[in-house]
């Protein structure tokens, strides 16, 4: 059994998606639907994914949430409120009270396009991050290198709230550096409410050269070392992963990243965290 983490589906005649910009970024300038991920999945061991918000609107959570009623294997749903109004309590509340809020399992804001490296921690989305702690979801940590020193303070402030972070903050694979990422990378680790998603790293590399378990195994290692099996989750970022490896390629990756471990711990990794951290 295996949950994937981290999915994503959109259709461009209901909603543009405005970060899919230039040539590079070419291959994702089409529709993925619910069709499409599950010839995606087919043959795959994957029994449960969880499906995350694309777009920082406010229409595209209730449209995920219908999704997760018919689409077979999305098991939860991570979604999207303007953290920062006033009424974000409100839109979290009425999120749940929707007729298929029951799948609604976290909170994203896509924090790694905001200009303030210091957003995280300003008095508007501190106030909504207690309203994503208080309705018992987790907040999904989309950050950059730059933005984990405020995302560090964020999460001391809210020892009860679950963080996960996704992509691994998006480490500079494609340079080979690891320093800052690591030492922050270890920094937040450091806190227990925190898990991390071992995802997204193939499309901080160079495109062409993937998919390369050897150049990704240091920075698959740090996370390993710093989190541990038990606060580690796999995902793919399908279909953004895409750009650079097809979805069989990154399962597989992820297992020979996580090669290592014994049968509990990649257990762990590829499922019974997921369940926990997700309530499914």
């Amino acid at each position: 059994m295996t949950v994937d983490t981290h999915h994503h589906l959109w259709d461009l005649d209901v909603r543009d998606q405005p970060w899919i910009v230039g040539a590079e970024m070419e291959p994702l300038r089409r529709d993925f639907r619910p069709a499409d991920l599950q010839a995606a999945l087919k043959g795959s061991a994957v029994d449960a994914m969880i499906l995350v918000q694309t777009a920082a609107d406010p229409n595209e959570t209730p449209e995920m949430l219908v999704l997760a009623d018919s689409v077979d294997r999305i098991a939860a749903v991570v979604g999207w409120v303007d953290l920062t109004a006033r009424d974000a309590r409100e839109q979290i509340g009425r999120l749940q009270a929707h007729p298929s809020g029951g799948w609604l399992k976290g909170i994203q804001h896509q924090v790694e396009n905001e200009s303030d490296p210091d957003w995280l921690i300003r008095p508007d989305v501190l106030n909504g991050l207690a309203a994503v702690e208080d309705a018992g979801l987790v907040y999904e940590l989309l950050v950059r290198v730059h933005q984990l020193p405020a995302a560090i303070k964020a999460v001391g402030q809210f020892p009860q709230l679950t963080f996960v972070l996704d992509h691994c903050a998006k480490p500079p694979v494609a340079t080979g550096e690891l320093e800052p990422w690591a030492s922050r990378i270890r920094a937040l680790a450091a806190f227990p409410n925190v898990v991390c998603k071992l995802s997204g790293l193939v499309t901080e590399d160079d495109w062409a050269r993937q998919p390369d378990p050897v150049r990704l195994a240091p920075y698959a290692d740090v996370v390993l070392e710093a989190f541990g099996p038990g606060r580690l989750m796999f995902g793919s970022d399908w279909p953004v992963c895409l750009l650079a490896a097809d979805y069989g390629q990154v399962v597989d990756l992820a297992r020979q990243l996580t090669a290592g471990l014994g049968d509990r711990q990649r257990s762990a990794v590829f499922d019974a965290t997921a369940r926990e951290v997700y309530d499914i």
